[in-house]
């Protein structure tokens, strides 16, 4: 599973940690997570962020 970066603050969701403060379970990729979902850091929308190019 990818990992994706926020344009706006640099966080990076990674689906092995998911996302437990909101209620995102690890093991969740980021296109199963809900629109409504925001940056943790930040409050950015989900589009505002970009896959992680290894």
């Amino acid at each position: 599973m990818k990992k994706y970066r926020c344009k706006e603050c640099g966080y990076v969701y990674n689906p092995t940690k998911g996302d437990p403060a909101a209620g995102i379970d690890p093991g969740i990729s980021f296109s199963d997570i809900s629109y409504a979902w925001v940056c943790p850091e930040c409050g950015a929308d989900k589009e505002m962020f970009k896959p992680v190019i290894s």
